[in-house]
């Protein structure tokens, strides 16, 4: 039988069709194993291609579709614009506004608003102090140790990220990894690969870009829902440092160093809960038939 999906773009600026970040989805993904849902991933060869199945497997009673997310390489428990952008395609197809979606790192509660969506994460930040100096990841993603104006965190809302602060938008701009260099410091508790996520203030944005390896490559992202929403728990970590406490809001700008602008929309509230939002896009649909007669 043919597997249906769609393309979509995540974290789009407006209706413009080339920004966001791009996402495959396929809306039934029954009757496909673990190899072919890899296998597809890696046919599409986007960042991240997702699978929906029913919400019988899931042992949580308040889910309504589960997700699994898969890189070209390997499966994630989450990722943020991998969910939105499912939850858009489930919820469109259900006539819902709000839903839960289960993920391996738990159920993510998922609004809509005609294209905005917006997750709410599946668990409070866990964060610990990574092993190298602010100046060896400095010279990780090619810039002086000045540049790294906090302490960086290992963040945790669902899936761990380094997250680095910056003394200004023109370094972060100005970021030139070394794969060489992100070996020997970017990896965290996952050996599937290391990333830094860079964030600075950009008049009334945060810039920010995010970097991971792929195949022993430095790849840029265009747009990171989970560092964004890590992000949110990097400034409830470091709240009593001086930077903003509870409630904080921000606009976040990635992507255009890859020509894929990108805006992402970060809320954490007076409970501390984090929520990541951003605008959906649909590009386009297909089927694949894995076993042609």
């Amino acid at each position: 039988m043919p597997f249906e999906y769609f393309i979509v773009n995540v974290f789009t600026v407006g209706a413009e069709p080339f920004s966001g970040n791009p996402l495959c989805v396929f809306p039934d993904a029954r009757g496909l194993s673990d190899d072919e849902m890899l296998g597809l991933a890696r046919q599409m060869n986007l960042s991240e291609t997702t699978f929906v199945l029913p919400a019988e497997e899931s042992k949580d009673p308040g889910v309504d579709a589960n997700v699994r997310i898969f890189t070209p390489a390997y499966e994630m428990p989450f990722a943020g614009h991998p969910t939105l952008g499912t939850a858009f395609v489930v919820a469109v197809a259900k006539g819902r506004e709000r839903l839960v979606l289960g993920t391996k790192a738990g159920s993510v509660p998922v609004t809509l608003e005609g294209t905005r969506v917006t997750l709410q994460t599946a668990r409070a930040p866990l964060t610990r102090a990574p092993a190298s100096s602010n100046a060896e990841i400095a010279a990780m993603v090619g810039l002086p140790a000045s540049a790294v104006c906090g302490p960086p965190l290992w963040v945790d809302t669902g899936v761990e990220q380094l997250i680095v602060p910056i003394a200004s938008a023109a370094l972060v701009r100005a970021a030139r990894p070394s794969a060489e260099l992100f070996a020997l410091h970017g990896y965290g508790a996952s050996d599937d690969e290391a990333m830094a996520y860079l964030f600075a203030a950009d008049g009334d944005e945060t810039l920010t870009r995010f970097f991971f390896t792929q195949h022993g490559a430095v790849i840029e992202d265009p747009a990171t829902g989970s560092a964004c929403a890590n992000l949110g728990g990097y400034r409830l970590a470091t709240s009593g440092q001086g930077l903003t406490s509870r409630p904080f809001s921000a606009r976040l700008r990635q992507g255009d160093a890859v020509k894929r602008p990108s805006r992402l929309f970060l809320r954490v509230d007076e409970e501390g809960r984090i929520f990541v939002s951003g605008d959906v896009l649909v590009l386009g649909q297909g089927r694949i038939e894995l076993h042609p007669n």
